[in-house]
């Protein structure tokens, strides 16, 4: 087996700089690079490691809290294809990341946290803005991030990222495991030396991961579905990540499903699909929240339906009313009591268009849907009031004198 001699730094960073992202065809670097603050924990090792990197640049931030959350928000906007790492020294510097860390954790979003630790040998203890634990001297600031993160690994040894890195991309890319990921790196441990396989930074390509649905589970959400009166479908991020959104809208055009959004969901339907209903829940929109409160049957697409989707449980009034959990993490398909289809969503809405074939909604439900004609009286009155006062005060706006003096 041939080796080449690198510190554990410089192997994390050529192993990272090795991962690409296939998207549309065509492969990119899944870490786009590296948010950096550095400082006692990380410059001697991972600052060495990191200099002129162009396959993976580092991107000098100046605070750390603001960095990772920067980096779950483009990870939001790469759709989970691409995601950028932040190493930070050690003390506060890391626990700063520990509220975007969290924000990750929630929103199913990948980033990897790379904070520096004391020293595995523990010679120079304490350093500099060191917890001490009295009970137990293993525990660091960085054992913060255990419950905020779904890997969490503390390298001890070089050769562990051997077998720790892989679990991490694992769980970086993985459509029901997906969220942030800390590898504590203690600061001698970065610079330590070690004769790594060559075949561990051979170039792997990432592929989305497209689970089926169960045939059982797909048969009892069809049927469920198919002997619904007034369904309803909630868009979640998830339509987003598994590029589900043309699926979605054929799916509710042609079954004639109304179709609510979450806000990781908002832009699943364009404003003017005939059957997108806009935002739900304590966030939402009238028209969303009138259908989900007379819905019978409720069909949630990649959503894990917190308390602002569902009004704290208290948005779907219909007492017979039942919930479908389409949703590739089997923890958000059991939610609420529901049928679950565990599934990624494109695949899933594919699967539950075939078995369904030309079943479509009740007329009386779909014919009043656009624009809200659906709308109890009383509530389709206050918006023709709030339309018509719009009217009126747009008609007073261009109809004042716009000559030398007048107020604008």
């Amino acid at each position: 087996m041939t080796t080449i001699r690198l510190t554990m730094a410089q192997a994390l960073v050529r192993f990272l700089a090795s991962q690409n992202s296939e998207i549309d065809g065509q492969e990119y670097p899944l870490f786009a690079g590296v948010f950096a603050i550095f400082g006692h924990g990380n410059v001697a090792g991972l600052g060495e490691a990191l200099y002129g990197g162009e396959r993976l640049p580092t991107l000098r931030a100046h605070n750390e809290q603001a960095m990772a959350l920067a980096a779950v928000a483009f990870a939001k906007a790469s759709q989970r294809r691409r995601m950028m790492a932040c190493t930070t020294s050690i003390g506060p510097g890391a626990t700063n990341m520990v509220t975007a860390a969290a924000v990750a954790h929630a929103n199913r979003l990948p980033v990897l946290l790379l904070p520096g630790d004391v020293f595995a040998g523990r010679r120079p203890d304490p350093v500099l803005q060191q917890v001490e634990a009295f009970g137990d001297p293993t525990i660091s600031v960085n054992d913060c991030f255990r419950p905020v993160s779904r890997w969490w690994d503390r390298i001890t040894r070089p050769e562990q990222i051997i077998e720790s890195l892989p679990q991490a991309m694992r769980v970086l890319t993985d459509p029901a495991e997906c969220g942030p990921v800390t590898l504590a790196l203690p600061q001698d441990v970065q610079a330590e030396a070690y004769d790594y396989p060559e075949g561990f930074f051979v170039p792997r390509c990432w592929r989305i991961r497209r689970p089926p649905p169960d045939p059982a589970q797909l048969a009892d959400a069809a049927t469920a579905l198919s002997q619904a009166r007034a369904p309803l479908i909630i868009a979640g991020g998830g339509v987003h990540y598994a590029l589900a959104r043309e699926v979605l809208a054929d799916f509710a055009a042609r079954h004639g499903v109304p179709v609510a959004e979450t806000q990781a969901g908002k832009g699943a339907l364009v404003w003017d699909h005939p059957c997108a209903m806009g935002a739900i829940g304590v966030t939402g929109g009238t028209a969303a929240n009138a259908l989900a409160a007379e819905a019978d049957l409720v069909v949630a697409v990649g959503t894990r339906l917190s308390d602002f989707t569902t009004a704290s449980r208290s948005l779907f009034r219909n007492p017979s009313a039942k919930l479908i959990q389409l949703n590739a993490a089997g923890f958000d398909a059991a939610k609420h009591g529901a049928l679950p289809l565990i599934a990624d969503a494109r695949a899933g809405l594919d699967a539950l268009d075939r078995a369904l074939a030309t079943w479509a909604a009740p007329v009386d439900w779909t014919a009043a849907l656009p624009r809200g004609r659906h709308l109890p009286r009383r509530i389709r009155l206050f918006l023709h009031g709030v339309r018509d006062r719009r009217r009126t005060r747009d008609q007073a706006r261009h109809a004042r004198p716009r000559g030398l003096g007048a107020r604008r």
